[in-house]
Parts: structure tokens; sequence; C-alpha cells
């Protein structure tokens, strides 16, 4: 009797909080990740286009993304090349501790949904890709919501499944290229 009252209780608690009865849903129910809006690209000559990077361009329209795909152990990602130092395609200091990273350290920047408004800040994940595996510290948020302004270099949100890594971390994998196909999880 009492499990039954619990979860008549959880329903209405559920009822009365249509954000998170639509958040769970969301998540749980439907598994998956879609763009929540659209963000509109303008034209500007102040993009930083180091390492390729992509410049957001008039008319264009760009996905924005709040979710990633869930993390496993060996979650499926695409690996981006990014600089972390003061001038670089990076755009703006580190996230987690606002500060600008040498690209000889083994640093990343997560999507926003694994990024996780924070939680792996200054944590380590591992990177698996070319047969080999590497350990890199989570500095920073790739941006998935917002983005074609001066604090994102001028440059479209990133992908909900993005792992943008420093030239140490594409070294140490033995890899070059402007985007490659990776696997990753959180370290222990």
């Amino acid at each position: 009797m009492a499990s039954k009252l619990v979860f008549a209780l959880a329903i209405l608690f559920l009822l009365n909080k249509p954000n998170l009865l639509q958040a769970i849903q969301h998540r749980f129910l439907l598994d998956t990740c879609d763009p929540f809006g659209y963000l509109s690209g303008t034209d500007t000559n102040n993009c930083n286009t180091e390492n390729d990077s992509q410049c957001c361009q008039s008319g264009q329209s760009y996905p924005q993304y709040q979710c990633s795909p869930d993390v496993s152990d060996a979650t499926s990602a695409i690996l981006t090349l990014n600089s972390f130092q003061a001038g670089g395609d990076g755009g703006s200091p580190s996230s987690c501790d606002n500060t600008w990273h040498d690209n000889s350290e083994m640093v990343v920047a997560l999507s926003t949904g694994w990024y996780d408004g924070g939680s792996r800040c200054l944590k380590n994940i591992q990177i698996t890709a070319n047969g080999q595996s590497v350990v890199a510290m989570v500095v920073d948020e790739c941006d998935s919501v917002n983005g074609c302004d001066e604090t994102h270099a001028y440059q479209p949100p990133c992908r909900n499944n993005i792992v943008d890594a420093s030239q140490a971390v594409w070294d140490a994998l033995g890899i070059s290229g402007g985007e490659y196909d990776i696997t990753w999880s959180d370290a222990n």
C-alpha cells in the first residue's frame, strides 16, 4: 500500500512540473538528442580559422543542442582540433579555470551535454583512437548552444558529439586531420 501511495505522489509531483516531466520523457523514454533550436549566422571578418575552424555565415542556420548522446564505457564521438592558447581558435579562456592552456597540454573541451554544467571540469577522460588510448583533462565546454560571436571566435555552436582536443592529444594518439572518429569514457 505504501509503495502505491509513493507512486501516486510521484505522479502528482511530475504532473505539476511539466518541464521536469518533459525532460524525463525526452532523455529516458525517447532516448534522443534533437536540436532545441537554430542559431542564425552572421558574416564577420573576425573569425579565427586556425585548425580549419568553420566560420558563421549570414543566412546559415546552425542547430543548438543542450544534450549529448549518453555516456558509456566507449562513447562514440568526433575528435576535433582546438587551440586553447591566447589568440587561438578556442575563442576565450577555458571555462573550468578561466585560464589559457598551452597546446602541449593534454586538454579537451566537451560538447555542452557532456560538459554537464561543468561537472566534468578538471577531471580526466580516456580517449581511444587509432589503436591508442590517452588521458586528457576537461578544461572547457565546446558550446553546443551559443556561437557566432566574439566569445566563440565567430564560430557556430559545436555539434553535440564533439571532443575538442589540443594538439598534444592528437599527437599522443598518432593521428592528424580535421576530424577523427573516437570513443571516450570518464577516467577512473
